[in-house]
């Protein structure tokens, strides 16, 4: 079950938030049961890019065969 605080990876495009599939968020809000999730998204050098709101699957928990990826978002 995904927590507070925890990483996510986004497992869709989010166009209207120039988010990828693959993408990080945390978790900073847990909506219903668990029906959705308010996400902080990072940069690389730790500055918040946008906070979205998005359903339950439209996330999975971070795993421990991911590996991270740096891509440039549009300005």
């Amino acid at each position: 079950m995904i927590k507070e605080f925890e990483q996510v990876v986004i497992i869709e495009d989010l166009p209207e938030h120039e988010l990828k599939a693959g993408d990080l968020g945390t978790v900073v809000m847990i909506h219903g049961d668990h029906a959705g999730y308010e996400l902080e998204i990072f940069s690389a050098d730790g500055q918040t890019l946008d906070v979205v709101t998005v359903d339950a699957a439209q996330v999975r928990p971070v795993n421990r065969r991911d590996v991270l990826h740096v891509r440039e978002r549009s300005a």
